[in-house]
This record gives structure tokens, sequence and C-alpha cells, in this order.
């Protein structure tokens, strides 16, 4: 018998959005581990907040729904909005029953400033990591290292010199016409007016220069997650000082001996050295190019790192931090930033990280899908 294509309103209306979800789904394991380490956060957050006022939004709604928009790649915060609305797989992943009522993208943007600004994000990737079954996915000895470049949020046309005598054609209008001919442009004579804290940076001879920021990551080989990151200013050697500063930051004070993989970018003696005195050894790739004068360079990896079979099984491993890059890049708008500023846009990474471990986590707990 055909159906009835005819609609009919109601004046109740019951809807158990738990019973909406599917078993299996894959955001039950992800919204598990999320409220486990949210709850561990607790005292953090009761840090940010006064004690008097009107109630702003729960910072665990807030960092969920930043998380669903990372998993889905929503464009903005507005959308974000829009799909709390109708969508009731966001309600219940947030915690928004049926009626009520979504905040407004202002509001949910002020608030969301707050925690960045709380280094909130660097402690929720911690929380995540010391959560009794992920613990022991992660490898205490194996861990890679890399950097890529995030696109700031501001126009190479807002690189002007900081003297103040920039060659503008005369015109209507603030936006005025700028010339760059015969110009050199660096960033000891320039800056964004715009994003004061980018850097003109190029990653290759013939890549165009742009604006950016260099996020940095550390990873553990066994499982492929994120157990560091940090953004900073991107510079030559922003990367092997970052390294050390993500080794640091995560291993602490240790005598265990561990190994670190890199490409060819950390092949340099003083940071081959520094790594060496912290107990680290370097499976960094040998970096052999050929000089202008056709001799090959001078590699600071010797023999006694070439020869273990382990150092040929870390430059296998160390190329799914791309994975990482990769991901965030296209899934959640991180190739271009839409934040200023090396903290937000840190904390905006360090989020970023974050999701990408929890996308994995159902797939490494062996949750069917």
């Amino acid at each position: 018998m055909r159906g009835s294509d005819e609609r009919y309103g109601s004046l109740f209306s019951y809807v158990d959005l738990e019973s909406r979800v599917r078993k299996d789904h894959p955001l039950r394991t992800i919204r598990e581990i999320a409220n486990a380490t949210l709850a561990d956060l607790s005292a953090d957050f009761d840090r940010l907040y006064t004690d008097f006022g009107r109630p702003s939004i729960a910072p665990e709604k807030l960092l969920r729904a930043m998380l669903l928009r990372a998993f889905c790649g929503v464009r903005s915060e507005r959308l974000l909005m829009e799909r709390l609305e109708f969508d009731l797989l966001f309600r219940w992943f947030v915690g928004l029953g049926v009626d009520d009522t979504v905040w407004d993208h202002s509001v949910f943007s002020e608030n969301r400033d707050r925690l960045l600004e709380g280094e909130i994000a660097a402690k929720f990737l911690a929380a995540i990591l010391a959560q009794p079954r992920v613990k022991k996915l992660l490898s205490s000895e194996r861990f890679a290292v890399d950097g890529t470049l995030i696109e700031a949020w501001a126009s190479i046309k807002s690189f002007r010199r900081k003297d103040g005598k920039d060659n503008d054609y005369d015109g209507p209008g603030r936006n005025a016409e700028h010339s760059f001919h015969k110009e050199k442009c660096s960033n000891e004579t320039h800056e964004s007016t715009t994003d004061p804290e980018a850097r003109l940076y190029k990653k290759g001879d013939g890549e165009p220069a742009k604006l950016c920021y260099m996020g940095h990551a550390l990873m553990e080989n066994r499982s492929g997650l994120a157990v560091g990151g940090v953004v900073s200013q991107a510079t030559g050697v922003a990367e092997r000082e970052q390294a050390l500063v993500l080794i640091d930051r995560h291993l602490g004070v240790s005598n265990r001996r561990i190994t670190l993989g890199a490409d060819k970018a950390y092949d340099v003696t003083a940071f081959i050295a520094d790594l060496r005195e912290r107990q680290v050894t370097p499976h960094i790739a040998v970096d052999g190019h050929l000089s202008k004068t056709g001799k090959p360079r001078k590699t600071a990896i010797d023999g006694r790192t070439l020869r273990h079979i382990g150092y040929a099984v870390s430059q296998r491993c160390r190329k799914r931090i791309e994975e990482i890059f990769g991901w965030s890049k296209s899934s959640t708008g991180l190739a271009k930033v839409k934040l200023r500023g090396c903290v937000r846009v840190g904390s905006a990474f360090t989020m970023r990280l974050a999701a990408y471990n929890l996308v994995c986590l159902p797939r490494l707990l062996g949750v069917a899908t």
C-alpha cells in the first residue's frame, strides 16, 4: 500500500536524542573519551570564571562544539550555530536538548577566545593522552617531529615598511593601491599591519612567499598520535628550535633514551649535538644534496646511527606525521587560519591535534564503525 505524502502537525513531540544515534557510531567512543577528559579539566575551568555575573556557555559544551567543527569541516562558527539548530547528532554530541536555544555566533566566539587564552587546548591534549585507554596505545621511546606552514589571516598587501615610507599610489578609499616594484621586502624592514606577528616566508626555491606561521608537532610512532604541538613565527631555524622545546616539554627530565625521526631539514650538526645531550638518538634523514661545486654535503648522521635497523623503521614511521598535517589543513581549515597572533593560532593548532587523536581512537581501540 502506498504511503501518504500529507504532512500532519502534532501538538506534542517526544524525541530521545540518545536513541537517535546508533549504538556503533564512532562519535560515541569519541564523546566518551572527551567527556572523561573534560571532567579531569574541571578545576582548570573553574579558574577561568568568576563566582558572580551571568552564566556563560559551559566550557565543556564549548569545547565539544569546537571539536565537532573540526570533525565535520564546518567553515565558520556562524555555520556551526546554524547546524546546531537542526542537526540532532550535533545537539547530542554537544549536550544540548531538542528544546534548548542555540547560542549566538558572536557570543560563542567571545567565549571561545577565553579558552584559547587560558592554555586549555594544551591541557586538553595532555588530558586525552593521560586517559588509561589511550595511554597504553602510546610509545614511550619512538617519536617523530616535523613542521608545517600555516598561512596567516592577512593579505600580502598589508606587508608594509616599518618606517612608513611606502610606495603607494594616490587614490580614493582606504584600500589604496601599493606597488612592490623594485622594492626589497624583508621581515627586518617590513611587517604586516593586519597581523604584526606573521612573517613573510617561502617553503623553497620557486615557491611564493606568504605571510604565515609555522606549526610544529611531536608524534609517537606506535599509533601515530600527536603528543605535543606548538606554533612559532616562521624562520629558517624555527623547526629545529621548537623540536627541542617539544622534546623538553613532553619528556621532561628523564634518563630513558629515545629516538627521534625527522626529515633532512633537521640534519644540522648543532641540532644533532643538542639531541645527544638530551639522550635522544637522532634518526634524521640524511641531507646529501650536492653543493654548487658538485660535492655532496657533509651529513651530521654517522654510521653509529645508520647501521641499526631501527633507523630505517623510524624513517618509514616519521612520514605518518604528514597525515596529521594533511587532515588538519584539508578537513579543519588550518591551511589558512582565521585567527591572528601566535597565542591564538597556537591554541587552534593544538586543538586540531587533539581532534585528530580523537578521530583516530575508535579505530585504534577496536571499536566497530
